[in-house]
Formats: structure tokens, C-alpha cells, sequence
């Protein structure tokens, strides 16, 4: 990256972090969406079938990913270490969040469905890889 000085985050950084906050703040209302009856009515039937045979740990585990997330988004701009070990814990929320799917049959999910369910996992994945090697250049103390 040519945004890449020593002890100092470039544009990139910054901007990284303001989407990870967003991300996350979205991914919190999502939350709050399906734990409203009438939101989950409206939906198609494969993500109602998600939601509604999601277990209540599975649903626990997609609060803390939000939140842990979002915590993780606002460090990374505040330029706290601490960023990474909260985007860690949404990586491990998101695997938990993930478990109840692995039995579901085949049919349930479509192309959407499973951007759904995958996208989660490969963007919380990148934001602990990137916050740790942010940490690494010194960008965050």
C-alpha cells in the first residue's frame, strides 16, 4: 500500500474503520429486524426459515457478533489494540452464529441466502486479520 508510513495509519486505515463501524452498526439493526415478528413476516421463506429454526444460542451469538464488532470498529479508530481482540470475538460469534446451518438441508438456502451467511464470516474474518496487523505496524498502541 502507498498509504503505509512508519507508526502512522494512512487514509486507508481510517477508512477501513469507519466501515467497519457502519458494517457492524447495520449488521445491529439486521439484529434487531429479526427479533421483530412482523419484520420476519415480510421476509422471503428461506430467510424466514434461517431465523425462525435459528436456536436461541445461535441468535445470542449474532448479537455479540454486532456488538463486538462495532466496539471493535470504534477502537480501531480510536487506534486501541484492544480493536482486534473485540474483532476476534465477532469471529468467534460468527462460527458459533454459523453452527445451526451446517445441518439445514441444501434446499433451504439459495444464492442470497448463503451471501447471507458467508459474508459475515469473510468480513469479520479480514477486519481480525486487518486490526492485527495494524497493531503489528504500530498503527495502534
Amino acid at each position: 500500500m502507498s498509504d503505509v508510513t512508519v507508526g502512522r495509519a494512512g487514509r486507508s486505515f481510517w477508512v477501513i474503520g469507519v466501515v467497519a463501524v457502519i458494517w457492524n452498526v447495520l449488521g445491529t439493526i439486521n439484529f434487531f429486524r429479526q427479533m421483530n415478528a412482523g419484520a420476519v413476516a415480510a421476509m422471503p421463506e428461506a430467510q424466514r426459515a434461517i431465523i425462525e429454526g435459528r436456536p436461541v444460542w445461535a441468535t445470542a451469538a449474532f448479537a455479540i457478533v454486532n456488538v463486538s464488532g462495532a466496539l471493535g470498529g470504534i477502537l480501531l479508530l480510536r487506534g486501541k489494540a484492544a480493536a482486534n481482540y473485540f474483532f476476534i470475538a465477532s469471529l468467534v460469534g460468527v462460527v458459533v452464529q454459523m453452527l445451526p446451518y451446517l445441518g439445514m438441508p441444501a434446499s433451504t438456502f439459495d444464492a442470497a441466502v448463503v451471501l447471507y451467511v458467508l459474508m459475515p464470516l469473510v468480513v469479520v474474518g479480514w477486519l481480525a486479520w486487518y486490526s492485527r496487523r495494524a497493531r503489528h505496524r504500530g498503527w495502534l498502541d
